[in-house]
């Protein structure tokens, strides 16, 4: 059974950093393509950055150049880095696991991330 668990966020000030994880058990993480996404209230869900299988990454325009989102398999863990962080930032972060050969989108349960001006 495929588990996602976020941790790391909190309250920061704007400019400042904050580390996010994701731990995922199941077995899985070597066939599975990792993104991280987030959710402001009264807003749609949108991607924020994500890493294939092999290492390849990509982020959201929002975020390029601030976030980095990298991934340890011997750790089943995936991580994004924030900095230069904005009040714009502030939203509900989810970790999204996509594992090749299965359908099902597998989800963290969220953790809240606050920038304040």
């Amino acid at each position: 059974q495929v588990q996602v668990v976020e941790s790391g966020g909190g309250l920061v000030q704007a400019g400042g950093s904050l580390g996010l994880s994701c731990t995922v058990s199941g077995n899985i993480f070597s066939r599975a393509a990792l993104g991280w996404h987030r959710q402001a209230p009264g807003q749609q869900r949108e991607l924020v950055a994500r890493i294939s299988r092999s290492g390849f990454t990509s982020y959201g325009d929002a975020v390029r150049g601030r976030f980095t989102i990298t991934r340890d398999n011997a750790k089943t863990t995936v991580y994004l880095q924030m900095s230069s962080l904005l009040p714009a930032d502030t939203a509900v972060y989810y970790c999204h696991v996509d594992i090749l050969g299965d359908s099902r989108d597998y989800w963290g349960q969220g953790t809240q991330v606050t920038v304040s001006s």
